[in-house]
């Protein structure tokens, strides 16, 4: 009994507790303890199915070796952590017994490239990685837990995804059910297995963080907490139903190592993407031709919208399928196909889900009112490099409410960018806060299209002083809301 006191003394830091309270904390503690996750079901029923990749690269004895190659400890710390013999040293020449040296054969040799994980999706052998484990790589060997070791056919990489498909010679095999990333909540149990570097089958287990997390266009990643490292790309996020609901992708690191965040791409995601690699080898996605970008509340207010949502359209490719339907610069993206556009990034992943070639109806606000839009989905190509526009000197004048000083479009100008509208000849106070700058093409004032210099600063003069205004500005090849905000606000 003096030994549990003293031990309770030590846990609150020498206070005293009352009985009843220290009961209570007892209860509690035995409580947390029962209901902590137990992981040891969860990995037999799942970890036969993922597998480790190892990678190699043909390359002739001239282009290997490192220094201490051949040093026994060094040769064990390879086998031991990467499974894989570490590169002998460069080979030298050889002598002739008439004593001459003469170079050795030069044969290309198989020398390790890089280990990673994996995890099979079907009975006969296809298994889902990461692009970056297998790209580059002459030779991919897929070793079960069993320990058996199979030379993998890779049959399409898609690296916007980071998703890759290989392939192994082999029947009944364990594979893992695919789950449902949409049905995921923040702080939910998950755990990764992997072969961290090199060692293989190792299991960790964190919570799920956040869902969606914007990394890039295709990619809405799943954020946990999980200890990933070098080694565990491309081995599976499993959910507590023995579920894969990811690819364990990327890690945020100043060091290179863990640091308590992991990002995986979600499994509907990734299975979307293989499913079209198994059929042809490659990932068609559809586009539209529009640069979009935020739509900030700001924005929204001042155009009327009811809240901060959708894609605000920046610029339309001239020929592209949005210029054909007829959609403009200053644009606002509500729908695609009757799904929400509630950010930007919505957009592109459901745009690039379409097959090319298909219809599609997009929902659009401007100037204040909602209009439907059919156009034709066309298959992505290569980004296009956007050119500049030259600007030439004007006799300088007052500068308006606003702190704008503006001219008329030449000709020219309003062929090569098929608009009206006026150009910042200079900016100042509110105008340069809100970042405008001399060059700028101001296309419209709040829902107003501007035609000339004379009716844009006859607005500005119209406007409430203290009511923040905004301007659909065109930089380069790019169109943007931009909210010019009075003196004191």
């Amino acid at each position: 009994m003096r030994n549990t006191f003293a031990a309770l003394l030590v846990l609150f830091g020498g206070a005293v507790l009352p009985p009843e309270v220290g009961g209570l904390v007892a209860t509690a503690s035995a409580a947390n303890v029962a209901g902590l996750p137990d992981f040891a079901d969860l990995v037999e029923r799942t970890g036969g199915a993922v597998v480790n990749i190892r990678t190699t690269e043909r390359a002739k004895p001239g282009q290997q070796g490192l220094p201490g190659a051949d040093d026994e400890e060094m040769q064990e710390f390879f086998r031991r952590f990467f499974g894989v013999p570490m590169p002998p040293r460069q080979q030298q020449p050889e002598r002739t017994p008439r004593g001459r040296r003469q170079a050795p054969q030069q044969q290309e040799e198989e020398v390790p490239r890089g280990v990673g994980s994996g995890f099979i999706i079907s009975a006969d052998g296809f298994v889902l990685t990461n692009a970056h484990v297998v790209e580059g790589a002459d030779e991919v060997y897929v070793t079960l837990t069993d320990k058996r070791e199979f030379k993998a056919k890779i049959i399409g990489v898609d690296k916007r995804t980071d998703v890759a498909v290989v392939k192994i010679d082999s029947n009944n095999l364990p594979r893992l059910a695919i789950g449902d990333p949409s049905k995921l909540r923040v702080g939910e149990w998950v755990i990764a297995i992997g072969s961290p570097f090199g060692l293989e089958n190792t299991v960790t287990a964190g919570i799920i963080s956040a869902k969606a997390r914007d990394t890039g266009d295709y990619l809405p990643l799943i954020q946990t907490d999980v200890a990933v490292n070098p080694g565990n790309s491309g081995g599976p996020l499993i959910n507590m139903r023995g579920e894969v609901i990811g690819i364990n992708s990327q890690i945020y690191s100043r060091s290179g190592g863990y640091m308590g965040i992991s990002f995986a791409v979600p499994i509907d995601e990734a299975v979307r993407v293989a499913d079209q690699l198994r059929t042809t080898g490659r990932v068609t996605r559809g586009r539209i031709g529009v640069q979009i970008g935020e739509v900030t509340r700001d924005v929204a207010d001042s155009l009327g919208l009811p809240r901060a949502q959708g894609a605000l359209v920046q610029r339309v490719e001239p020929g592209a399928p949005a210029e054909k339907a007829g959609l403009e610069a200053g644009d606002i993206i509500l729908k695609f196909n009757g799904s929400n556009i509630e950010k930007s990034s919505d957009l592109p992943r459901l745009v690039g889900a379409t097959k090319p070639g298909t219809k599609a109806t997009v929902n659009v606000w401007r100037k204040g009112a909602v209009r439907d839009v059919t156009l034709t989905i066309a298959e992505l190509e290569p980004e296009k490099v956007a050119k500049k526009e030259e600007r030439k000197a004007k006799p300088e004048q007052a500068a308006n409410a606003l702190g704008l000083v503006v001219s008329e479009l030449s000709e020219a100008q309003r062929r090569e960018l098929k608009t009206e509208g006026v150009l910042v000849e200079a900016a100042e106070g509110a105008a340069a806060r809100a970042g405008l700058r001399p060059g700028d093409v101001i296309l419209r004032l709040n829902n107003t299209d501007v035609k000339d210099a004379k009716q844009f600063n006859a607005l500005v003069a119209k406007l409430e002083p203290r009511k923040v205004a905004v301007v659909l500005v065109r930089r380069g090849d790019a169109s943007q809301f931009v909210p010019i905000r009075p003196n004191g606000q």
